[in-house]
Formats: structure tokens, C-alpha cells, sequence
């Protein structure tokens, strides 16, 4: 999400629920996380480019000094309203593949609302504003809440997304479990680097027990330009439904709209989207 086109091949495997690595045992077996406890909150982690631990006592020499984050374009806080916008799309983004890839997700509590140490990412010693959880920023960022439960409920009413198999080839909708995709459906080289990706679910309906077979299509544009990703054909009957969108907000599962352009899905410099097909 920071740009650097390398890193997408790796996203595939993590996307897919890690079977590289977990082949034998099933995708429950990766736990996916962007954060934790130690390191920067996600805020920070799209807020500073350096760690700031100087409150800890010890020069700024303890903590993770490689802290795979970017600041967006100024260090710290700031007034600059496209930074700051920059920065929640980035929370945006990075909740959206987290929540939508297989495997377990785990959430630093507080990163659904934007909390923030300040810059420190090994905040153990400190039992104060740097530590706590600043409840108050669920008031300012309860966009950012709203956006993060709505792909938690989308989660949760397609299995496929939460199958306990890494399940990949063809099942009863016709089309692959899991598919990966550029700019045009089923275009894409795994090995070599881009900035721009999408993958799809095909959720069976018999398999999953629900009630009607859906796909649910997840397009990345990592780029500081915009791009259009052609969407992939669906059975005759099916319509594409926006369901998220980080540039502006997620929809609760059944409530959203069928999208006026039922073929292509334009996506603003560094966003993400996600698409749902239904009857």
C-alpha cells in the first residue's frame, strides 16, 4: 500500500491464507495482522516515517528502528487536509485486505478508530496518554469504525471468505474459488511486480449454505494514479453491488446499490474497492 510494486507477488500467498506456508493444516492456521501490540498502531504506522520513543528514557535507541511505515508527506500530526485524507484511506486500505483475505485476522484494539502513540512503537513502559486507548477518537473517526464493522459484517455473511480449506480450483458457481486479476479479468502475472491487482471469491451457495451463489471482487490500485479495472463477466442475471469503497465509505451487507457501470470500476490513486454479485 505504500507503492512499492515488489511486495504484490508475496500478497498473494498472505491473500490466499498463506498455504505456502500452512498447506497441510488450513488458512485458520495463519493469524494476518498489520499491527499488534509491539510497533506503531496503524495510524502511526501511515503517520511517521521514524520512530519517536524518546519518552522512554533511553535516547530513542530502544524499539524497532525498520518500521515498514510511511508518513503520507509530514511527520507527525498535522493540518495538511490531503495528508490527513491520504491517511484514512490508507487505514481503509489496509482494513480491507486484512478483512478480506483468508486465514484469521487480528485487529490492535484501537486501530478502528485511529488511536495513536505519538510515534512510539515500544510504548510498554509508559502508562499514560501514550499507552492508553484515547476513546475520543472513536468520536472524530467514527467513519473510520463504520467502515472497518461494515467489512467485518461482509466477512461475516460470505463464508467463502472464512473457508477452512485453501480451496482455489473450480467449484459449483463454474468459476475458480479464488481467482487473481489486473486491469483485465484474469490477466495477471503472479511472479512479476505491480501496483494495481484485484482477486474474486466465488461463493457456491450449496457448498456454503447460503442462499444464492455471490462473488465478491476486491480491486487494489496501490498507484498514485487513478486506474480502471475491467470487472470480470458473471452469470447472466447477476449485477455488480459497490460494497466499499476507501475513498469514501463500506455498505452493510444487502443494503448496497446495483453500480451504474456494470462492466469497469475506476479507482482513485492509492484505494481500494470491492464489489459483490448478486441476483
Amino acid at each position: 500500500m505504500k507503492g512499492e510494486g515488489g511486495c504484490a507477488p508475496e500478497m498473494y500467498a498472505r491473500i490466499s491464507g498463506s498455504d505456502d506456508l500452512y498447506g497441510g493444516r488450513g488458512p485458520s492456521a495463519s493469524i494476518n495482522f498489520i499491527t499488534c501490540h509491539d510497533g506503531f498502531t496503524m495510524y502511526d504506522l501511515v503517520s511517521y516515517n521514524d520512530k519517536h520513543n524518546e519518552a522512554n528514557g533511553e535516547d530513542n535507541r530502544d524499539g524497532a528502528n525498520d518500521n515498514a511505515s510511511w508518513n503520507c508527506g509530514v511527520e507527525g500530526e498535522t493540518t495538511d487536509s490531503e495528508v490527513n485524507d491520504l491517511r484514512i484511506r490508507q487505514i481503509r486500505n489496509f482494513n480491507t485486505l486484512l478483512l478480506l483475505s483468508r486465514g484469521i485476522p487480528m485487529l490492535l484494539s484501537g486501530d478502528e478508530f485511529a488511536n495513536t502513540q505519538y510515534g512510539n512503537n515500544n510504548a510498554y513502559c509508559q502508562d499514560n496518554e501514550v499507552s492508553w486507548l484515547d476513546w475520543g477518537r472513536l468520536n472524530q473517526n467514527g467513519d473510520i469504525h463504520d467502515y472497518v464493522a461494515d467489512l467485518i459484517a461482509l466477512r461475516m455473511a460470505h463464508p467463502v471468505i472464512r473457508a477452512g480449506r485453501f480451496d482455489a480450483g473450480e467449484n459449483g458457481t463454474g468459476y475458480p474459488e479464488l481467482s487473481f486479476h489486473g486491469l483485465k479479468p484474469w490477466e495477471l502475472i503472479r511472479s512479476e511486480p505491480t501496483l494495481t491487482f484485484a482477486f474474486m471469491y466465488a461463493e457456491d451457495h450449496e457448498k456454503y449454505g447460503t442462499k444464492e451463489d455471490a462473488f465478491i471482487y476486491v480491486a487494489v490500485n496501490a498507484h498514485w494514479e487513478e486506474h480502471t479495472f475491467e470487472l470480470p463477466i458473471v452469470p447472466n442475471g447477476m449485477k455488480w453491488h459497490p460494497a466499499a469503497y476507501s475513498y469514501e465509505r463500506a455498505y452493510a451487507p444487502g443494503s448496497e446499490k446495483a453500480a451504474k457501470d456494470q462492466h469497469a470500476v475506476t479507482l482513485g490513486p492509492r484505494s481500494t474497492a470491492v464489489l459483490i454479485a448478486r441476483r
